[in-house]
C-alpha cells in the first residue's frame, strides 16, 4: 500500500520538457560518450512546473523516455510496481520512507552509471582484449591522426586539441597504475569522475576551466551566473 499523495508526485514526475543534447562530439561526428549524460539539463524548478529533473533522478533517463510514452493509466501502474519494490528493498511496511526514496534514487543513478560505462566499454576496447588504451580511447573519439597532424583536416582545430588534451589529463588521473591502460574500474572514474574521491581535483580543475571565461583564475558571479540555465524556456 502507499499514499495517494506520493502517487501524484510521481504521476507529476512525468511532466517536462527533454533536454537539449550535449554539442560536444569528436571531429568527425563521434560521440563523446565519457561526457556523461547529467540529469535532465531543464532546470530544476518545481515552482515554475518543471519535473523532469526528478522525472530522470527516480526513473533513470532512459526508462523516463519509456514512461513519456505511455498513457497515464500505463504509467500509474507501472509506477505503483516501482513504489511496491522501493518498499520491499527497505522495511516493507507499506509505505516509502524519505530514505528508501533517497536509496531508489542512489540504485538508480548507480545503474545508470554501469550501463553508460558498459556502452563505452564496447566502443573503446576495440581489440577486445578486455582493456582500454588511451589510444584506443583517443582515436574511437577523435579518429586516427599520425603525431603532428591531429585535426589537420576539421574546422577549429584548436578546440579539438584542447579537448584531446583535457580527455588525456583526466584519462592519466584515473590511470591508478599508470600503464595507459584503463580496467572497467579505472574507465569507470575517467567517465564519472565525479564518483571516486582520488578524482576530486580534476573535476575541480575541469569546471574551473569551464567558469573563468577570463582566465584569470577565480570565479566572478558574473561568469556563475553566466553559466547557469534560464529558468524559463527562450
Amino acid at each position: 500500500m502507499w499514499r495517494p499523495s506520493l502517487l501524484l508526485l510521481l504521476l507529476l514526475l512525468r511532466r517536462g520538457a527533454h533536454g537539449k543534447p550535449s554539442p560536444e562530439a569528436g571531429p568527425h561526428g563521434q560521440g563523446r560518450v565519457h561526457q556523461a549524460a547529467p540529469l535532465s539539463e531543464a532546470p530544476h524548478d518545481d515552482a515554475h512546473g518543471n519535473f523532469q529533473y526528478d522525472h530522470e533522478a527516480f526513473l533513470g533517463r532512459d526508462v523516463a523516455k519509456e514512461f513519456d510514452q505511455l498513457s497515464p493509466e500505463e504509467s500509474q501502474a507501472r509506477l505503483g510496481r516501482i513504489v511496491d519494490r522501493m518498499d520491499r528493498a527497505g522495511d516493507g511496511d507499506g509505505w516509502v520512507s524519505l530514505a528508501e526514496l533517497r536509496a531508489w534514487i542512489a540504485h538508480t543513478q548507480q545503474r545508470h552509471i554501469r550501463d553508460s560505462v558498459s556502452s563505452a566499454w564496447n566502443t573503446y576496447d576495440t581489440d577486445r582484449d578486455g582493456r582500454v588504451g588511451w589510444e584506443e580511447l583517443r582515436n574511437a573519439t577523435y579518429g586516427h591522426y599520425e603525431p603532428g597532424e591531429e585535426f589537420h583536416d576539421v574546422e577549429d582545430a584548436e578546440t579539438y586539441k584542447k579537448m584531446l588534451a583535457r580527455d588525456e589529463r583526466r584519462f592519466r588521473v584515473a590511470d591508478q597504475d599508470g600503464d595507459s591502460m584503463a580496467t572497467r574500474e579505472e574507465l569507470t572514474a575517467f567517465l564519472h569522475p565525479e564518483e571516486f574521491p582520488h578524482m576530486r581535483d580534476i573535476v575541480i580543475a575541469e569546471t574551473l576551466e569551464d567558469l573563468d571565461k577570463n582566465k584569470d583564475g577565480y570565479v566572478q558571479v558574473e561568469e556563475y551566473i553566466g553559466c547557469l540555465p534560464s529558468p524559463w524556456p527562450g
